[in-house]
């Protein structure tokens, strides 16, 4: 006998490890009831992920789960918010019970990790694809914005670029490597981004604005200069570059480019005023993750790229959905 919407919602979600007491009821009715603590605002975010736009149909469900809550909860990292709650909303050709299984167990270890409760959400039957609501909180009038940048302001990034990008084109088979270590180190950087939700809160009251990098930094960034009318200047041998990627790419200014236009990465750009820059390294300190300068905002528009105080002709873009 086949199992119904509602035996996979039992079987597969309502039994989870996090129980939070902001939670006055979850799953199992028309609504989650949810308290917000005073004096926070509720910082929401949703994505989704469509199997061949975002990951390929026959990809590891687990790799796939990490990919789609990690991706979310990066939006609440860039806000300088606490995850608290999330909604999943998945559609499934046939309801395929192992893939299932394994979906939850990537799920459920990072909802877990970051403590996140699953309050609610819809099953239904069509191509594959996941939706997610995050749900978070950020002191009042405290929140991280793309609106606040200024020219002088400082642009920093954490951890390192480009290995997202080097770990889909293994992904596709655009290039082959040789080397078991370096392709897996590659694949499971571009599916498992850790979302920076302690750097995210230790920047607030430091950061002017920020952003997580998910559509290529030479695009994201872009965010920040229209909405803070502003500038910038990247000096491209700043980008912080991995050992990894620099052996996946010996060239290091194609590597440089990868950088800049990898999306998916999952990690923030954001922007500190001058006054602000000695408080940047002792208050991520306890986050576990570098930072790296790697520019100045100016007044004017667009971005400009520099190596060795010269002007860079390169024609970069990130991703668009709508792109042709």
């Amino acid at each position: 006998m086949a199992s119904t919407e509602f035996d996979l919602i039992a079987r597969y979600f309502e039994h989870q490890s996090v129980n939070r007491r902001d939670v006055a009821l979850a799953i199992g009715d028309d609504c989650a009831l949810l308290s917000v603590p005073t004096g926070s605002h509720l910082a929401v975010s949703t994505d989704s992920l469509v199997a061949g736009t975002h990951f390929l149909a026959d990809a590891d469900p687990a790799l796939i789960a990490h990919k789609a809550l990690a991706s979310n909860l990066s939006d609440l990292a860039a806000m300088g918010a606490t995850p608290a709650w999330v909604s999943l909303a998945l559609t499934m050709p046939e309801p395929n019970e192992a893939w299932l299984s394994q979906f939850c167990e990537g799920f459920f270890a990072l909802a877990e990790y970051f403590n996140v409760q699953l309050i609610g959400g819809d099953t239904t039957k069509g191509p594959l694809s996941i939706t997610l609501t995050v749900h978070g909180f950020v002191p009042e009038g405290k929140a991280l914005t793309r609106a606040g940048a200024n020219s002088g302001d400082w642009i920093y990034v954490t951890g390192n670029l480009g290995d997202s990008a080097a770990g889909l084109a293994i992904l596709l088979k655009e290039v082959t490597v040789e080397d078991d270590a370096l392709r897996n180190t590659l694949l499971e950087r571009h599916f498992k981004a850790h979302p920076r939700i302690l750097a995210g809160q230790a920047l607030i009251g430091i950061a002017s604005a920020a952003l997580d990098i998910s559509d290529g930094l030479i695009s994201d960034l872009g965010h920040i200069l229209k909405r803070s009318q502003v500038s910038a200047v990247i000096d491209v041998d700043k980008l912080p570059l991995s050992d990894e990627l620099l052996t996946f790419e010996s060239d290091r200014q194609k590597a440089q480019q990868l950088a800049l236009t990898s999306g998916e990465e999952y990690e923030l750009c954001f922007t500190v005023p001058e006054e602000n820059r000695g408080a940047v390294d002792t208050s991520l300190a306890h986050s576990g993750v570098k930072v790296t300068c790697i520019g100045q905002l100016r007044p004017g528009q667009g971005i400009q790229l520099t190596q060795n105080d010269k002007l860079l002709d390169w024609q970069l873009h990130g991703f668009d959905h709508f792109a042709e």
